[in-house]
């Protein structure tokens, strides 16, 4: 049975695909909820149906007062048939009605949709770009990923398990009194009206408060995380009393928040009471009356008692599940700031997949300064060859790391084109783009899972034979078979940590060549590939490098300049230009920068004569 209803939404059901989600709160749960609609009708049904039997029962039980005083004898008599009846109604089929209404609101909709909500929320931002997520906390981002489909399940919950069997609830209780007499309808009215009001004053008051709790909460999580992330330089600075005292504060602020909404709440509460005991004393009160002038039976006495004492003990749940629906509102509101941001770097409607030829890259006028003004590259114009093997030397900040970026396709270019084989890189799919191109970072951060896993990132389908052998040749094979990792896996099946943290610093950057090897890639990119390695490792990974490089596009930054030396050419970036362009010999034959930076360069690197 519990299959039957958990089967009834497919999460990962297909959908339309968009670059900008609905920016409006109620459109973006809309646009969610669609695929439940069907389930969402039947269960608010079901909610109708179990407020009606409840109302229902208490109607009869007024009517069963009136009934015992005809006497035992003439109560079986008259009443026996019906008395069992509703008896088995209740043991039966009030089960089975309430039984539905569970299982589709428990099985059917709560588990599916916050994993459809989580499922596409993060397949939508998986979809930004990097300088998108540059602009964030990486846990803040998470965190509202995370606590967004629970805070809008719990929105949806309350809608069918409190708000409309509550409206059905009340709308019951009315008719009810209305059958009864309808003068008992006054005191009700009067409550509700009153009950009203403090629904509205704390519904106003609980929305924005929530949401300013959610922010401080994601900001505590981001700080916290951010904190974990770094913990080397957190160490290696002494700064525990720092972290301590920065985290202290955004506690802090979220402690306040938490107070501000808590004193809604207890304002609510208090008021709460003195209204439900104007309620009881009310309806009930009046009841008496009527009855003492002999206008009402003991029956109606009994069902006005026990509906409202039933409305006193419900209005409380009411309340807080109303403002539960808006302060998880406030939740989705904050996690909107994250999953309905649209896509800041798409493919155009008609991107076809990159064709790569033969390698050529050409960047034509091409300016990029991240919005600033300054910066970046400037005025760029550079022709590579395929198969031809580039260094980019510069200061830091010169712009040899956005090149790579804007080639990457990591941001659109402000100004200008950079085309491959004469296709415009804005024309063609980012994954097939990205799919043609190999890198090294100098920042060699894994993926925390498994050397195997990370590897094989590379080139999902590759053989085991072939991953052995990319690891093999980038010297990273022998200590891989070392690994052992807390759980006691061993060599490629063990973990490496968050970032690789596990691993040394030349061990993950041999890791990440062999990933790189792997892909096979005809264009390759080197930003500072051999810097966390030892001269002796360096000088076996170089002839490496160079086996690599045969046949592809290569562009390498380095600042170690032995590492470059023997390409094609090398091109001296300053302040966004190119101000120098040749071989190793020719700028050094020049005496301008590149032969400053030369002449700089500590010992113990590639000896340039042995190499020629």
């Amino acid at each position: 049975m519990f299959r039957y209803f958990e089967n009834l939404v497919d999460p990962y059901c297909d959908y339309p695909e968009v670059d900008s989600p609905p920016t409006r709160l109620w459109p973006f749960m809309r646009d969610y909820c669609r695929p439940f609609t069907r389930i969402f009708v039947w269960t608010a049904l079901m909610s109708l149906v179990v407020a009606a039997i409840e109302i229902g029962l208490i109607y009869y039980m007024g009517r069963m007062v009136d009934y015992f005083g005809e006497g035992p004898q003439q109560v079986w008599a008259n009443y026996g048939t019906e008395l069992i009846l509703v008896g088995t109604f209740i043991l039966f089929i009030r089960p089975a009605i309430q039984l539905l209404d569970v299982v589709l609101l428990n099985n059917a909709i709560l588990p599916n949709l916050g994993t459809l909500i989580r499922w596409r929320a993060h397949r939508h931002v998986l979809r930004q770009s990097v300088g998108w997520f540059e602009n964030d906390f990486a846990g803040r981002i998470a965190n509202r990923i995370m606590q967004t489909p629970p805070a809008a399940g719990e929105v949806v919950f309350q809608v069918f398990d409190a708000i409309s069997y509550s409206l059905a609830y009340l709308i019951g209780a009315a008719v009810l009194l209305m059958v009864a007499d309808a003068r008992l309808l006054l005191p009700l009215l009067i409550w509700f009206v009153l009950y009203g009001f403090l629904v509205r004053w704390t519904v106003k008051r609980v929305g924005p408060a929530s949401q300013a709790s959610s922010d401080a909460r994601s900001a505590v999580t981001g700080l916290v995380v951010d904190a974990y992330s770094n913990i080397h330089s957190v160490k290696m600075f002494a700064h525990h009393d720092l972290e301590v005292t920065g985290a202290k504060n955004v506690i802090e602020k979220t402690r306040k928040t938490f107070q501000t909404e808590m004193r809604i709440f207890t304002t609510m509460d208090a008021v709460l009471v003195s209204l439900n005991g104007l309620l009881i004393v009310g309806v009930v009160g009046w009841a008496i009356f009527l009855w003492m002038q002999g206008q009402a039976s003991v029956g109606v006495i009994a069902a006005a008692a026990a509906l409202t004492l039933r409305l006193n003990a419900m209005t409380g749940w009411i309340m807080w599940a109303l403002t539960s629906f808006f302060r998880e509102l406030g939740v989705v509101a904050e996690g909107m700031q994250t999953i309905a941001q649209p896509i800041d770097l798409v493919d155009p409607a008609n991107a076809t997949p990159l064709q790569l030829t033969a390698g050529g890259i050409e960047l034509r006028n091409l300016s990029h300064h991240y919005g600033r003004g300054a910066g970046g590259l400037d005025h760029i114009n550079l022709t590579i060859k395929p198969g031809e093997k580039i260094g980019l030397v510069g200061r830091s900040g010169a712009g040899k790391s956005t090149l790579v970026k804007l080639l990457l396709r990591f941001y659109d270019t402000e100004s200008g084109q950079v085309m491959i084989d004469g296709q415009d890189i804005r024309t063609v799919t980012q994954d097939s783009l990205r799919g043609n191109i190999g890198m090294v970072q100098q920042d060699s951060s894994l993926l925390h899972r498994s050397v195997r896993e990370n590897l094989l990132y590379g080139r999902p389908e590759a053989t085991e034979d072939q991953m052995i052998a990319a690891a093999k040749q980038a010297e990273a094979h022998d200590f891989i078979l070392d690994l052992q990792d807390p759980q006691g896996r061993q060599g490629y099946d063990a973990q490496v940590g968050e970032r690789g943290v596990k691993l040394s610093g030349g061990q993950r950057q041999r890791v990440t060549l062999a990933r790189v090897i792997l892909k096979n890639a005809p264009i390759l990119l080197l930003d500072e590939a051999t810097s966390a390695l030892d001269s002796e490792v360096e000088a076996i990974i170089q002839q490496t490098l160079y086996g690599m490089m045969e046949g592809k596009t290569v562009i390498a930054i380095a600042h170690r300049l032995s590492t470059i030396a023997q390409m094609d050419r090398i091109l001296v970036l300053d302040q966004g230009r190119i101000v120098e362009e040749g071989s190793h010999d020719d700028l050094l034959a020049a005496q301008g920068q590149y032969a400053q930076f030369w002449a700089r360069q500590s010992g113990g690197f590639l000896n340039i004569e042995a190499a020629e």
